[in-house]
């Protein structure tokens, strides 16, 4: 009975510490011919350079100069937690650990100049679903950014 109990407790803790070391292994990201790449398909990540897939999340928009903005959502990832490990030609990639079993999550952002857009892509790295996290961090990250505009403006 108690194998049968340890079994029960361990494989599973044990399965997820193999994962939370898998998800440190970077995938291949970045910007392909102008465009973030596309989500792997799989209910752990969203873009909004995907429209019409159920994984399409709005992109960030803005209305202050392009450096103000830059800054503002740089401010904004890392008052969330994040750490941003590329910052460079209107490109952002950053990283976030989740809290319990330490899973490392991809948000990438693409300066968009012509339509006034910060096109973003979060994604979890190992697994298949994330329970809505990515979903639920761009749209923190997108209020967090919508504040900075109102405070920079100085409309709040």
């Amino acid at each position: 009975m108690i194998y049968w109990f340890l079994g029960i407790v361990l494989i599973p803790i044990f399965w997820l510490a193999v994962l939370s070391v898998v998800s440190r292994t970077q995938p291949e990201l970045g910007v392909v011919d102008g465009r973030l790449r596309p989500c792997p398909g799989t209910p752990n990540c969203v873009n909004s350079e995907d429209q019409g897939k159920p994984w399409y999340i709005e992109p960030l928009s803005f209305k202050n100069p392009t450096a103000e903005s830059w800054k503002n959502i740089t401010r904004a990832i890392q008052e969330m937690g994040g750490k941003v490990e590329i910052d460079k030609n209107g490109y952002i990639r950053a990283t976030f650990m989740t809290s319990v079993f330490r899973f490392v999550d991809d948000l990438e952002l693409r300066l968009d100049k012509n339509n006034a857009v910060i096109q973003v892509r979060s994604a979890s790295r190992v697994g298949r679903s994330d329970m809505g996290l990515n979903r639920k961090r761009v749209n923190e990250l997108r209020a967090k950014f919508s504040q900075k505009k109102f405070k920079e403006s100085g409309l709040n």
